[in-house]
């Protein structure tokens, strides 16, 4: 007896009544739900500097690095991190940066020229300089500090988010991810994991056709397409109604045919920026070869927030070829690289989401796998660095010109208000209204979660002011 069959059998057929609302629900699992709590942003734009970036080159700066780099960093403190090319703690070498920082804006943050036009935003940002884990190689540490595990297979912040709040436009993805190409880390760090696969993230490709196949092929009429597509779906639910399990999979897919069929009213004119003006594209960078990649996607998300998208992923690096994990050879190329594709960019997206009215309800995060050791990788290099790093939130209500938390003096370890990947993404989920304890799905046995037994969010309060 399959289970439709057993309520609608059984108890004078009322179960079938609660079938039929549990079907309506399952029908839109992306309909908007409510927070757990009033909250300060209803969209996220992530960007994520995916193998490295160096935090003591960027937004944490050290003078008593700069004033004793060429010494050798204390043996006590040598010895309590990890690198791959020290062998000797009484070989580890401080190494200052390169690059100038300077007070920024009206609050005075420090931040490196390597972020020249991101530091005019600095009255907006909120830069927490204690973050920190244990994960020493790139795939662990980015599975770690997007969906709280170091190992793959679990859920990634943006599924949680559209799990926990759904979508404002049924016609777009609520998750899309944008990424340069092949990562380290790979598909499970934006997947679904145990929850439905209707959660996961839409990849967008770069260029001026992000969506591949969004128009019909020449001569097949929208009719004719739409019933194909209803005949596909009528199969695909009679092979889900006769299954003895839930198939996430499959109910995906039916998902998917839907929203793709949708997407082709809507995408088009979404994703078209021959419409935005040619001082909004200068903002962007777009009309620089070395920004205009990474230009057009901060564009596109803005787009796309605009339209109801509720959690957008772009993801600069991919450990193939000149990258941000070159840095372990040449630090100077590859930070003066990787900065100077995404400074401009990301600038234009806080100025034009404020000029629009939009930044008070968009939370922008910038984070990276891990930071760069403050010590010398042979002449011109920095390794891997976990034990104390920078990233930073802007809009949402987050009061700016701030720094949460301090490394010690030499950048080498979080040592004030230290903040792990359960903290981070605790404090994302508040932002948005979700309570990460509350916010759970019952796989395996037990009610799992983003943060699972940990995470605080107790500096939300020094977030807001």
């Amino acid at each position: 007896m399959t289970r439709r069959d057993y309520l609608l059998k059984t108890g004078l057929g009322f179960g079938s009544l609660a079938l039929t609302d549990l079907l309506a629900a399952d029908s839109g699992p992306l309909a908007v739900k409510p927070p757990h709590q009033p909250a300060q942003a209803k969209a996220v734009i992530q960007l994520f500097m995916h193998g490295g970036a160096s935090h003591v080159d960027t937004f944490d700066y050290k003078p008593e690095l700069q004033k004793r780099s060429g010494e050798t960093l204390s043996l006590e403190l040598a010895k309590t991190i990890k690198t791959s090319f020290i062998h000797d703690p009484t070989k580890a070498i401080l190494r200052g940066s390169p690059w100038e920082f300077k007070p920024s804006g009206q609050s005075g943050l420090m931040i490196s020229e390597l972020y020249q036009h991101v530091r005019e935003h600095a009255d907006d940002l909120a830069v927490i300089k204690s973050c920190y884990s244990q994960q020493f190689d790139h795939a662990p540490a980015i599975y770690l500090m997007n969906t709280g595990s170091r190992f793959p297979g679990r859920p990634c912040l943006g599924s949680w988010v559209t799990y926990g709040l759904g979508s404002e436009n049924q016609n777009l993805p609520a998750l899309v991810v944008m990424s340069d190409g092949s990562t380290k880390s790979g598909p499970p760090a934006y997947s679904a994991g145990f929850l439905p696969a209707v959660y996961q993230g839409t990849v967008f490709r770069g260029g001026e056709s992000p969506i591949l196949h969004l128009n019909n092929p020449e001569g097949l009429p929208p009719e004719a397409q739409k019933d194909t597509l209803d005949f596909i779906g009528q199969l695909d639910r009679r092979h889900l109604e006769q299954g003895r399990e839930y198939d996430s999979e499959l109910e995906a897919r039916i998902a998917s045919y839907e929203l793709a069929f949708r997407m082709q009213a809507e995408a088009p004119e979404a994703i078209d920026i021959s419409g935005e003006s040619e001082a909004t594209k200068k903002l962007y960078g777009i009309d620089d070869p070395q920004t205009e990649d990474f230009g057009r996607k901060c564009l596109l998300a803005r787009r796309l927030i605009e339209r109801g998208v509720r959690f957008i992923q772009l993801i600069s690096g991919t450990n193939v070829g000149a990258d941000w994990d070159d840095a372990h050879t040449d630090l100077l190329g590859t930070m003066t690289r990787m900065c100077g594709k995404t400074d401009k960019p990301i600038a234009g997206l806080l100025a034009d989401l404020k000029a629009r009215g939009m930044f008070d309800d968009t939370l922008v995060t910038w984070s990276s796998d891990f930071g760069r050791t403050p010590l010398s990788q042979g002449a011109t290099g920095r390794d891997h660095h976990p034990y104390g790093f920078s990233m930073w939130m802007a809009g949402a209500g987050i009061q700016g010109g701030q720094a949460i938390g301090e490394t010690d003096d030499f950048g080498v370890h979080a040592a004030v208000d230290r903040f792990d990947a359960h903290d981070i993404n605790a404090t994302l989920l508040r932002l948005l209204g979700l309570d990460h304890e509350k916010l759970t799905y019952l796989y395996q046995g037990r009610d799992q979660s983003l943060t699972d037994v940990h995470g605080q969010n107790e500096f939300t309060s020094r977030l807001l002011g």
